[in-house]
């Protein structure tokens, strides 16, 4: 047998117990707590079963509304196990019975009913061909001596297995709606929101849950507003006043709909608009909130409910409840008055005297019926109970046939955590280690059409078993609080470019100034979650590693490499005729200082000479002396204000370029105007010694590595000043390369030519220019 806890009736009508007698029964709206529905087994093979029960949180509610809503609850178990009794293949032979208690939607009541089917103390049909029993049930408490499937108890706490090994539920969790809601702000951006709990373990358990979620993704909660239907209007009022002193413009209420209707309707009588509220499953579908007055300040309002089922043979269901089939069924003829709107005349009943509603004349049917009650399309809690039975049923076939029975309380927890099934709607049903189902909802948004409220499927969330979750959202057909735009919510807006974020003092990290960035860095340009959004600029200068870099250095080395092999030439062949007529000494020094300005990249040229006129003596005087006075420039230089590297920021707001400052424009262009001068008095001096009768006339090469010298320096001058960051440097690179090359080319390649290719005419005759052709 299967037993069932609803809030049928939700008033409980209290009496004062005298303690000299038995206690009465509870009355819940003027009846018995024991009236139930009992079917009885038809088969002496009987396995009795669990019960499906309620965490009430419901609260008063317009009394038809409930009851209508709750008693579909019941019709829903009584139909899925007749469908059961009915299958041949899900426990043939076996026929499932029920009882079915109300709980005032009370959760005293509620414990009271668990124990009275626990114990077997109510009422039973003398007519039973075996007793009904109940084998295992659950009480509000969690005891651990029941087993539940709950359909509507979605406390997170209740997956704790150390607390609740025996209890199932066919509705998620709210730590899966709290990740669902979790996933939903983050989607749309907002960083800075407030929240509303209920006082209970609903409200708080599933707010703690949903901030450990945020908290993950950079999202600050503002505020916990708490509230209960309970409370004095003045702690409501509080409420009120936090959220309009708050700068938040979206409010989470993870709250069940009897606690907040009434913080809805003082937010509508003070007039607070523009808020984009996000709902928990207790009250987005809720009918009383669901008003054109209310949508004033709630409209547009985003939230999650459970997966919603059609069930086709349901309806029919429904319209044969008749109390003309069945006189004696506990609500039949409260549910009669309210669909036809007359009292049943039964035989053998008479209507009380106080009772002036008009009696039906016996041809009254439900067939034709277009209330809302016998809508089957979008069926959710009534699904979830229609589910739980049927996981019962499979746990018991499992039991029964397919393993030897044992212990029965034992054997269908065993069974239950088995379960893995899918039913007739495609639907898969099975529970995780905690006795959770899969987390599957829907998004449903307020929007008002044709003057009423209606609550419109815009989305779907559903959980994997891996831990991540899948978010669909149809944004383009979502009406917001503010219109068509997704509102924004934030405690301090976005830092523009150039200042970053500075917490502030004993606020939470949503809430921040906007300063300036420090000199070398540039505000991050991504998103990012901590508070300094500075980042250090790229320092652009010339590397090795780069393809220029790369280029340069091995050019560097190529003449470093063929002025020590040129030197090593000359020092093998100095006592020849045609290092003798160079100055082997003057070419050395020039071929070393070649070496060294490959290797340093210095605008430096140390030494030149005239031929003739002068011994080595003078020459060497000459050189040092010229030499002299560039080392003692350099050496002033470079102790006095040398030169550093310098930052720009002009080039690139994203980048640094890293150029070399002279420190002292005086004393580098004193460098290189005495660099100028040494180089064109060469010039001239050379140019004039061209037509000395030698073979092997050595001005007319320093005339030619010269020209090629000045023309490059000259045209580096203009190159320089407007090359851009790094390239400054390449071309101040290029032109000390391209004038040793010049130089080491024009001077020591004839001398080098005639060494090994032309050794004949390395002889002082021909040199001297005494041999005529």
């Amino acid at each position: 047998m299967i037993g069932g806890i609803f809030p049928i009736l939700i008033k409980e009508i209290l009496s004062t117990s005298t303690f000299d007698k038995e206690p009465p029964k509870v009355q819940c709206e003027g009846y018995d707590l024991t009236q139930t529905f009992l079917f009885i087994c038809h088969a002496c093979m009987f396995i009795c079963v669990l019960i499906l029960e309620i965490v009430v949180y419901i609260h008063v509610k317009q009394k038809l509304g409930y009851f209508m809503t709750f008693y579909r609850w019941t019709q829903a178990m009584i139909f899925a196990i007749e469908e059961i009794n009915n299958d041949p293949a899900l426990l043939p032979n076996i026929s499932l019975g029920y009882s079915i208690l109300n709980s005032c939607a009370s959760p005293t009541n509620a414990l009271r009913a668990a124990l009275t089917l626990a114990s077997g103390a109510e009422e039973v049909d003398v007519s039973s061909h075996c007793p009904p029993a109940i084998s295992a049930l659950i009480a509000e408490s969690g005891s651990s001596q029941s087993i539940a499937i709950s359909y509507f108890s979605t406390c997170a706490c209740l997956s704790d297995r150390t607390k609740y090994p025996t209890f199932f539920r066919t509705i998620p969790s709210d730590y899966f709606q709290a990740k669902a809601l979790a996933a939903l702000v983050k989607h749309f951006g907002w960083q800075w929101i407030g929240a509303i709990q209920s006082d209970n373990d609903y409200g708080r358990n599933g707010i703690l849950a949903f901030k450990e979620e945020v908290e993950r993704f950079g999202i600050c909660i503002a505020f916990v507003g708490t509230i209960l239907r309970t409370y004095t209007k003045d702690r409501f009022l509080k409420v009120v006043e936090i959220i309009k002193q708050s700068s938040v413009k979206v409010i989470l209420a993870f709250v069940p709909e009897g606690d907040f209707y009434p913080l809805m309707k003082e937010i509508v009588n003070q007039n607070i608009t523009g808020i984009q509220w996000i709902a928990s499953e207790a009250w987005i579908t809720a009918s009383r909130p669901s008003t054109p007055e209310i949508y004033t300040a709630f409209g547009g309002a985003l939230g999650f409910v459970v997966q919603k089922m059609a069930i086709p043979n349901f309806k029919h269901f429904l319209t044969s409840i008749s109390p003309y089939t069945d006189p004696h069924a506990p609500f039949v003829n409260d549910f009669w008055k309210i669909m036809v709107g007359c009292t049943p005349v039964l035989p053998g009943v008479h209507a009380a005297t106080e009772d002036t509603t008009k009696r039906c004349t016996g041809n009254e049917t439900l067939m034709n019926s277009e209330h809302v009650f016998f809508n089957v399309t979008e069926l959710r809690v009534t699904y979830n109970v229609y589910k739980a039975v049927y996981a019962i049923a499979h746990a018991l076939h499992q039991l029964v046939f397919c393993q030897p029975p044992k212990e029965v309380r034992n054997g269908v927890i065993k069974s239950l955590q088995r379960v893995n099934f899918t039913n007739q709607f495609g639907d898969e049903v099975f529970f995780d280690e905690n006795g959770d189902p899969p987390a599957s909802y829907d998004i449903i948004n307020w929007q008002l059409i044709n003057g009423k409220v209606q609550h419109v499927t815009l989305g779907h969330f559903a959980s994997a078993a891996n831990g991540n979750y899948k978010l669909n959202v149809q944004e383009e057909k979502i009406v917001w609080r503010t219109g068509k735009t997704v509102p924004t919510s934030l405690c301090s807006n976005v830092c523009p470019s150039g200042t970053r974020k500075a917490q502030i003092n004993g606020k939470p990290i949503c809430c921040f100034h906007c300063v300036s960035c420090a000199d070398g860095t540039i505000k991050c340009l991504i998103k990012s979650s901590t508070l300094n959004d500075c980042i250090p600029r790229t320092i652009e200068f010339l590397k090795y590693h780069e393809p220029m870099g790369i280029a340069l250095t091995l050019v560097s080395l190529l003449g470093a490499s063929l002025s020590l092999a040129t030197m090593v030439v000359f020092i093998n062949y100095r006592e020849t005729p045609v290092i003798k007529a160079s100055n082997f000494e003057l070419s050395s020094f020039l071929l070393f200082s070649l070496f060294l300005c490959f290797l340093s990249f210095k605008a430096t040229f140390p030494g030149n000479k005239i031929t003739g006129q002068f011994g080595h003596a003078q020459q060497r005087i000459i050189v040092c002396s010229c030499t002299l006075i560039q080392l003692i420039t350099c050496v002033l230089w470079l102790t006095l204000n040398p030169p550093y590297p310098h930052m720009l920021f002009t080039y690139s707001n994203r980048m640094i370029v890293l150029e070399c400052n002279t420190g002292s424009e005086f004393a580098f262009y004193a460098v290189l105007g005495y660099i100028g001068i040494l180089a064109i008095i060469c010039l001239i001096l050379a140019f004039m010694a061209r037509k000395l009768p030698d073979n092997f006339n050595e001005a007319k090469l320093i005339t030619f590595s010269l020209l090629i010298f000045c023309a490059v320096w000259i045209t580096f001058i203009p190159a320089y000043i407007s090359s851009p960051g790094k390239f400054t440097v390449a071309v101040e690179i290029f032109a000390i390369l391209s004038s040793a090359f010049g130089l080491l080319i024009c001077i020591f390649a004839p001398k080098c030519y005639i060494i090994f290719l032309k050794p004949e005419k390395n002889t002082k005759k021909w040199v001297m220019g005494k041999i005529i052709k």
